[in-house]
C-alpha cells in the first residue's frame, strides 16, 4: 500500500499564536508563580527568579559563571527555515542580555507529525543550526515530542565573568536608557498572518529577528553599563517595568524617541496588531502613565510583543556615547536613547 506524506501547510495556520506573542501575560504569570521558591538559599546562584531576569547565572569560580536559559514558541512566519532562525536567535538573546557568551545549545522540538511534512521539520532544524553556527556554537543534543502545534526553540548555555554579569535590576537614578533594535515585530507578524505584509516588510522583519544580540558581552565590559535586558513578549513597557521594579526606580521615556520598524504605526492605526498587546496592557497598565497627547495606537506600539527584540541598556550619562557607538559598530543602526531612570515611584511615564 502506498503512503503519502502530509501536504505542505502554512506553519502559522497550525498555531494559536506566534513568536513571543505566545508568552503568558505578565499578570497571569505572576499569579502562577506565587509561592514558588526564588532559589536564594544557593550561594553560588548569582541570578535566579527573584527579579524576572533573562537567564539563570551560577558561579563556578572567581573567573567563570554559567548562564543558562531556555526559550521556545510557535511559528511567527510560514517559512520553516526562517522560523528556525528566528527561534534560535531569540533563545540565544537571553545569554547575551546577561553579558554572557553562548557555548552550546540543546534543541527543543515539538511537531505535529501528522500535519507537517518531514522536509518542513528538517528546514526548521536547519534554520536553528544556521544561527547557532553563526554564533559559533554547536547544537549538542535536545529533545523532541509529537505535539498538537509546532514548537521550536533552544536551551542555551553560556559563560560570563562573575564581575561582568549584567542584571535587569541594577539600574541607577540618572541612567540613560538605550534600546538596540526597533519595535514593531508583533505588529508585522499580525500583518503577515493577514496577508498584508509586503516583501520589503518581511525582509525588514526577518533582518531584525535574526540579528544576534552578540553585542551584549561588549556592552557588559563598559563600566558605566549598570543594567541590561532584552525586549521580548511583554513589549518595551513590560520589560522596562521589570527593570524599574528590580532597581526600585521609575523611568521616563519619549514616544518620539522610540525606534520603530517602517510601516508599523500605519498597521497599528488600521487595527493590525496582536492580542498580546491588550493582554500586556491589562497586566501592567496601572504602573504606566501616558501623556495626554498619546493615542491608542501609541499604546499598541508600547505593548507590542517583540520576538528576538533589542537589548535595553541602563547606563551612566558619561557612558552613553560609548554605548551608542558600540551598538552602531556592531550593526545596530537604529539603536537610540529612549529615556532616563529616576528615583521616586516605581512606574513608567511616557511623554
Amino acid at each position: 500500500m502506498e503512503t503519502t506524506e502530509p501536504a505542505l501547510v502554512r506553519l502559522t495556520s497550525l498555531s494559536h499564536g506566534g513568536g513571543c506573542g505566545c508568552k503568558i501575560a505578565p499578570g497571569v504569570l505572576a499569579e502562577l508563580l506565587k509561592g514558588t521558591s526564588p532559589g536564594t538559599p544557593f550561594a553560588a546562584l548569582l541570578v535566579g527568579t527573584e527579579t524576572s531576569d533573562d537567564a539563570a547565572v551560577y558561579r563556578l569560580n572567581d573567573e567563570q559563571a554559567v548562564v543558562a536559559t531556555t526559550d521556545f514558541f510557535m511559528p511567527i512566519v510560514d517559512d520553516p527555515f526562517d522560523f528556525g532562525r528566528i527561534a534560535a536567535t531569540n533563545a540565544l538573546s537571553d545569554v547575551y542580555a546577561m553579558g554572557g557568551t553562548p557555548i552550546l545549545a540543546l534543541a527543543i522540538v515539538g511537531m505535529p507529525l501528522n500535519k507537517l511534512a518531514p522536509e518542513q521539520i528538517r528546514e526548521i532544524l536547519r534554520g536553528g543550526e544556521a544561527v547557532c553556527a553563526a554564533a559559533g556554537i554547536p547544537i549538542a543534543g535536545g529533545h523532541s515530542i509529537d505535539s498538537v502545534e509546532p514548537i521550536y526553540g533552544l536551551a542555551a548555555i553560556g559563560l560570563v565573568h562573575p564581575q561582568q554579569v549584567r542584571r535587569n535590576s541594577q539600574g541607577c537614578a540618572g541612567d540613560a536608557l538605550v534600546l538596540g533594535k526597533p519595535l514593531g515585530v508583533g505588529i508585522q507578524s499580525a500583518a503577515l498572518k493577514k496577508g498584508r505584509l509586503d516583501a520589503d516588510g518581511y525582509r525588514a522583519m526577518l533582518a531584525t529577528t535574526t540579528q544576534l544580540n552578540r553585542v551584549g558581552p561588549e556592552l557588559a565590559k563598559i563600566d558605566g553599563v549598570h543594567a541590561m535586558t532584552d525586549v521580548t513578549g511583554f513589549g518595551i513597557l513590560g520589560h522596562l517595568l521589570e527593570m524599574c521594579r528590580g532597581s526600585g526606580l521609575g523611568a521616563r521615556i519619549r514616544m518620539d524617541d522610540l525606534p520603530l520598524l517602517a510601516g508599523v504605526r500605519a498597521f497599528a492605526e488600521a487595527g493590525v496588531f496582536t492580542g498580546a498587546s491588550a493582554r500586556n496592557w491589562a497586566s501592567y497598565g496601572a504602573e504606566v502613565k501616558l501623556a495626554d497627547q498619546l493615542t491608542g495606537t501609541d499604546r499598541v506600539l508600547l505593548c507590542d510583543p517583540q520576538t528576538a527584540g533589542g537589548l535595553l541598556v541602563a547606563c551612566a550619562e558619561a557612558s552613553l556615547a560609548q554605548v551608542l557607538d558600540t551598538f552602531r559598530r556592531s550593526g545596530f543602526e537604529q539603536a537610540a536613547r529612549i529615556g532616563t531612570m529616576h528615583s521616586g515611584e516605581v512606574a513608567v511615564r511616557v511623554d
